[in-house]
C-alpha cells in the first residue's frame, strides 16, 4: 500500500471520528467541546471576558458555524453527520489548497 493512499485512509478514518467531540461530551454531560467556548461561556466558566478577547470576538464569522450544514437533522445524529460533513469539506478544501501551492511551487522551480 502506499504512502498516499495510507494518509487518505487515515483522513477518513478522522474524518468519520469527529463527531467523538460531540457525542463524549453529551454522554458525560460535559457540555461543549473543550476551547470552543463562545464569548458567553467564557463569561460564564471565569466570570468576565478579557478585554481583547471581547474586542476581537467578532471579527471571525465562521461559514459553517457550529459545524452545521444547510439541511442538517437535529439531534445527536444530525450533529454527528454535520461534523463529518464539514470535516470532509475543511480536508477537501485544505488538500485542495496544498496541492494548488505545491503545483505553483514545483512550476517556479522548473519540476512539473
Amino acid at each position: 500500500m502506499t504512502t498516499t493512499k495510507k494518509l487518505w485512509i487515515g483522513l477518513v478514518i478522522l474524518a468519520l471520528l469527529s463527531p467523538l467531540g460531540l457525542i463524549i461530551p453529551a454522554l458525560f454531560g460535559a457540555g461543549g467541546a473543550w476551547g470552543e467556548w463562545g464569548l458567553e461561556e467564557i463569561k460564564k466558566l471565569i466570570g468576565y471576558v478579557p478585554q481583547g478577547m471581547e474586542k476581537q470576538g467578532e471579527l471571525w464569522k465562521a461559514p459553517l458555524p457550529d459545524y452545521t450544514v444547510p439541511g442538517q437533522g437535529k439531534g445527536l445524529f444530525g450533529e454527528s453527520v454535520g461534523y463529518v460533513l464539514t470535516a470532509v469539506l475543511g480536508a477537501a478544501l485544505t488538500t485542495g489548497f496544498v496541492y494548488f501551492f505545491a503545483r505553483m511551487l514545483a512550476r517556479k522551480s522548473g519540476r512539473k
